[in-house]
């Protein structure tokens, strides 16, 4: 053995990373299964069953492959690979360039030589030069800079179909009486099996574990879903917990699939006819647009970023976000549940109901963080710390979002069907069953009036609150949503 190769648990493919290169005559692959990812909070099992099975179902495709493969169980990553060393005490070890800010100090503390990470579209160092030359951080533009960079959905420089972004073709409501093709179901193996048996659960058969399994998952979305994304990729609906979304990102951030494949995928199916332009830039734009944005400002932003709190939100994490009994809103109980059931919701519940309720009960930033952190199947540190400091909880000052998304009630209601049969309406801001979303988006605003009274996004929403003739009441009201919310009775 001449060097020792290490994959960690988002790197899991053959081709890229530093498996890209890799001999199974001369490298030792490594994996580290760290007591600290499993033990070290009260992470969704959902989420831990899927990173770890997925990493032994690796290591068998690896040694399948010819490699010689140690998967270690450690307290840490560090101490993982030191029981590595003590064995090859002359070897080099690399690895391709982890993922978050932290992994990368310890990694490189211990010695571990860095190649580039190649799981996305964009070098760090055009990103950066990208961020270098604007004024604010628009992903719009970062986005029609990408589509051109990489000649997607582009003729002569001007976009197919005459717009860049087809965001107002798909923003519809629910459909209803509507049916939906069934989502797969996958098969437990043995190592599934085993890695459920450790975490005392059942296997999910809504994640695949496998490359294999990750490949079905494409091609079930591309066959039976991608027709009709766009124009309901912002729905959300108690008759179907994940619509047409695609469901890879999971397998995307863990590396089981390559962006470059699903994007691959996507454009091959929309130059056959099978997909109209709405729904392939809508889905497009996720993959070469937001992904590659969120984790190109990440790096770009700091390791301190996700410590910030501009708008000085302190309260505690509230009862409901784990425990969907603690919460009389159909909508948040539904969302939770879910997320407990599946370690997933798609990316409207993220944000205009779990963010959207942090935002405007004054939720500090780092608690919800870090419970979304615990909770999702996708989360990883890039993903969340951009998509929580920045998009939804708007504790950055605004370097990535011009306005806080903040939104009452109505929003809710016209894009989902939660509010029918809810305790609240969602058209009252004042008054015992007065929709919480309705009540705190009021009370929110006030709150932070001066804040944002010089936002030329907010100043109507700001001068909306001088015509509101029920603002005392409004307000009596929020301090009673806010103590029950606390107590887990609202």
């Amino acid at each position: 053995m001449k060097r020792i190769i290490y994959v960690s648990f988002d790197h899991l493919h053959p081709k890229y990373g530093a498996l890209a290169d890799a001999d199974p005559k001369s490298d030792l692959i490594v994996l580290v299964e760290s007591a600290r990812m499993v033990t070290g909070a009260s992470w969704n099992k959902i989420r831990l069953y899927f990173l770890i099975s997925s990493a032994r179902h690796f290591k068998a495709e690896l040694e399948q492959l010819g490699f010689k493969v140690q998967y270690v169980k450690a307290a840490t990553t560090v101490d993982g690979l030191k029981k590595v060393a003590k064995d090859y005490p002359k070897l080099p070890i690399i690895s391709a360039h982890p993922s978050s800010h932290l992994q990368s100090k310890q990694l490189a503390e211990f010695g571990v030589s860095f190649i580039e990470n190649d799981f996305f579209l964009t070098p760090r160092n055009l990103f950066t030069s990208w961020a270098d030359n604007q004024k604010s951080f628009l992903m719009e533009s970062f986005y029609r800079a990408q589509r051109n960079r990489l000649g997607i959905l582009v003729e002569g420089g001007k976009p197919v179909g005459g717009k860049w972004n087809f965001d107002k073709e798909n923003r519809l409501p629910p459909p209803k009486n509507y049916k939906y093709p069934p989502y797969l179901k996958h098969k437990a193996d043995e190592i599934d099996q085993m890695v459920a048996d450790e975490l005392g659960i059942s296997p999910s058969d809504t994640w695949g574990t496998s490359r294999k399994a990750a490949k079905a998952q494409l091609k079930n979305f591309i066959d039976n879903h991608f027709a009709n994304f766009g124009p309901y990729e912002d729905a959300m609906t108690g008759e179907n917990w994940a619509l047409h979304h695609s469901l890879l990102s999971p397998y995307i951030n863990n590396g089981l699939l390559h962006p470059a494949e699903v994007l691959t995928a996507a454009l091959n199916a929309y130059k056959k006819g099978e997909v109209d332009i709405a729904s392939a830039e809508g889905f497009i734009r996720q993959i070469i647009g937001w992904r590659e944005y969120v984790n190109g400002m990440y790096w770009y932003l700091g390791a301190d970023y996700k410590k910030g709190n501009h708008l000085n939100a302190n309260r505690k994490l509230l009862p409901l976000f784990t425990d969907p009994g603690k919460t009389k809103m159909n909508c948040v109980k539904t969302t939770v549940a879910d997320i407990k059931e599946r370690a997933w919701v798609h990316h409207i519940p993220r944000l205009m109901i779990l963010s959207n309720l942090a935002l405007i009960t004054g939720t500090n930033p780092q608690e919800f963080l870090n419970w979304m952190r615990r909770e999702f199947i996708d989360a990883t540190d890039w993903v969340m710390v951009p998509n929580v400091i920045g998009m939804g909880l708007h504790a950055d000052n605004g370097k990535m979002m011009s306005k806080p998304y903040a939104a009452g009630g109505a929003y809710i209601s016209r894009m989902s069907t939660y509010c029918k049969g809810c305790a609240y309406d969602p058209k009252l801001r004042a008054g015992d069953n007065a929709c919480p979303f309705t009540t705190l988006y009021w009370d929110f605003l006030d709150r932070h009036k001066d804040e944002f009274v010089k936002n030329h996004r907010m100043s109507q929403q700001i001068n909306g609150i001088k015509r509101l003739s029920d603002l005392p009441q409004l307000k009596q009201r929020a301090i009673e949503v806010l103590s029950g919310l606390d107590k887990g009775l609202i």
